[in-house]
C-alpha cells in the first residue's frame, strides 16, 4: 500500500461542483427533482426529493425509520439497523428494508473508531435501498461541522488511524471516488485489525502517528476535502411528509430565515465554495451551525421537562408549536442530547429524542430507533421488546 503523503491531496468526489458564482442559484421555481423508483417487480410510488442538498421528500406509503447519534460505533450501528429492519444480519451489509426510508440524525463522527466506516455503510445502503424503492438519507451534526471547522477535540486515537488508513487508501484508488467510498467498510475491518499492537502513548512512533492523523484528518475534513464534501451532500433540516428531523432542534427563526438555505449554505461552505470571485473563504453558516440555538447545537426540545416550571414548559411547546406550523409539519425528530430514559416524546408528541448515547464512547446504552408507519411512531428497543401502547401514536 502506498505511504501517506502529505503534500498531496486525493482526488475530490467527481460529482463536486464548480464555484458558487459559476453555478445556477437555485430559488423556488428550480429545485433539483429527484425520484426514486424501484427497479425490481412493480414499481412503487416514486420517493421525491427537492432540493440540494435535498431538503423535501415525499414518500407516499412508505415506513420511515429513524436513527439517532452514532459517533463512530460500526458495531452498535449494525445492531440499530438491523433491529430497524434494513440491514441483514449475516455481516453482508445487505439492505433488507424494501422501500423503508432510514434517516439517520448525524453526529456520526468523534467519540469512536469507525466514523468513515459508518459513512461508507450508510452510503451502501442508499445505493442498495433505492433499487428497491426505498432510500437512506442523512443530516449533519454539529460534530460533522465542527471537524469540518477543524475541531478535533473528540477524536478518538483509532478515529485518527482511520483517516490515515483512508487517506493512504484513496491514493491507492483515485480513479473511483464512489466505489472506493462505498468499498471502505469492508477493507476498514482488516487495517484496524492489523493496526492493532499495544503501543505506549508517548512512544515516539506513536506520537508520529497522531500528528500524522491530525494532518490526514484536516485534508480529508477541510471544507473541500474529500470527506467535506461527502458530508456536504446532505442536510441539516429534512422534511420527509409531515415530519421534520434535524440534529437538535429547529425554531421560527431558522425557519423565517430558510430551511433550504440554511442547508444550501452549509452544504456550499462544506464544499469550500465562495460566494463570489473575489473572495477564497466560503461564507460560514453561522445561524445553522454555531450558537447555543443553532439548527445543531439547540437543545431547547431535550430538556428534562420535570425541572422546568409551568411557565417554562409552555413557553417550549409554544415555540415548537409554532415552528412545526411554519414549516408545514406534525411532528419534528431530534437528536443531540442522550436520554437516559431511552428515546421519547413530549409536547403531545409532537416532539421526539431519540439520542440514547448507543455509542460505546457515550453511554453504550442499547440501541433504540424510531419507526413512523401509518403516520404512528413507536420505540424499537429489540428484537422481542418495542414500545408500550402509551408511546405509540396516530397523528391522523
Amino acid at each position: 500500500m502506498a505511504s501517506l503523503c502529505l503534500n498531496s491531496l486525493p482526488l475530490p468526489p467527481p460529482s463536486q461542483p464548480p464555484k458558487l458564482s459559476e453555478a445556477p442559484s437555485p430559488s423556488s421555481n428550480s429545485l433539483n427533482i429527484n425520484s426514486y423508483y424501484g427497479t425490481k417487480g412493480e414499481a412503487p410510488k416514486p420517493i421525491v426529493v427537492s432540493g440540494n442538498p435535498p431538503t423535501y421528500v415525499s414518500a407516499p406509503g412508505r415506513r420511515i425509520v429513524a436513527v439517532g447519534d452514532l459517533h463512530g460505533d460500526l458495531d452498535q450501528t449494525r445492531c440499530a439497523l438491523e433491529m430497524a429492519g434494513v440491514l441483514s444480519p449475516d455481516g453482508q451489509d445487505l439492505w433488507t428494508g424494501g422501500e423503508t426510508v432510514l434517516i439517520q440524525l448525524g453526529d456520526i463522527l468523534d467519540r469512536g473508531e469507525d466514523e468513515i466506516a459508518i459513512l461508507s455503510l450508510l452510503r451502501s445502503l442508499d445505493i442498495q435501498a433505492k433499487d428497491e424503492g426505498g432510500a437512506v438519507f442523512q443530516v449533519n451534526g454539529n460534530h460533522e461541522t465542527m471537524n469540518v471547522d477543524g475541531d478535533f477535540r473528540y477524536v478518538e486515537t483509532g478515529g485518527f488511524d482511520e483517516c490515515i488508513d483512508f487517506l493512504e487508501y484513496l491514493d491507492d484508488n483515485r480513479d473511483d471516488w464512489e466505489e472506493a467510498f462505498v468499498g471502505w467498510t469492508g477493507v476498514s475491518k482488516q487495517l484496524k485489525e492489523d493496526r492493532k499492537m499495544p503501543l505506549n502513548y508517548w512512544d515516539p512512533w506513536n506520537l508520529v502517528r497522531r500528528q500524522k492523523g491530525v494532518i490526514a484528518r484536516s485534508i480529508l475534513l477541510r471544507p473541500g476535502g474529500p470527506l467535506a464534501c461527502e458530508l456536504a451532500r446532505h442536510a441539516v433540516v429534512l422534511k420527509v411528509n409531515d415530519w421534520v428531523f434535524c440534529h437538535g432542534g429547529l425554531i421560527p427563526n431558522h425557519v423565517a430565515y430558510g430551511v433550504e438555505r440554511m442547508n444550501r449554505e452549509v452544504s456550499h461552505w462544506m464544499r469550500g465554495l465562495s460566494d463570489s470571485d473575489e473572495s477564497d473563504n466560503p461564507h460560514f453558516p453561522f445561524i445553522a451551525t454555531r450558537g447555543y440555538d443553532s439548527v445543531v447545537w439547540n437543545r431547547l426540545y431535550s430538556r428534562d421537562t420535570s425541572e422546568l416550571d409551568d411557565y417554562q414548559n409552555n413557553q417550549i411547546h409554544s415555540v415548537l408549536e409554532e415552528t412545526l406550523h411554519a414549516v408545514g409539519a406534525k411532528a419534528m425528530v431530534v437528536g443531540h442530547t442522550p436520554q437516559t430514559t431511552g428515546a421519547n416524546c413530549k409536547y403531545n408528541c409532537s416532539i421526539w429524542r431519540i439520542d440514547v448515547g448507543m455509542s460505546s464512547g457515550v453511554l453504550n446504552s442499547r440501541p433504540e430507533v424510531l419507526e413512523i408507519k401509518d403516520n404512528k411512531a413507536r420505540v424499537i428497543r429489540s428484537k422481542r421488546e418495542t414500545s408500550s401502547e402509551s408511546q405509540v401514536v396516530d397523528f391522523i
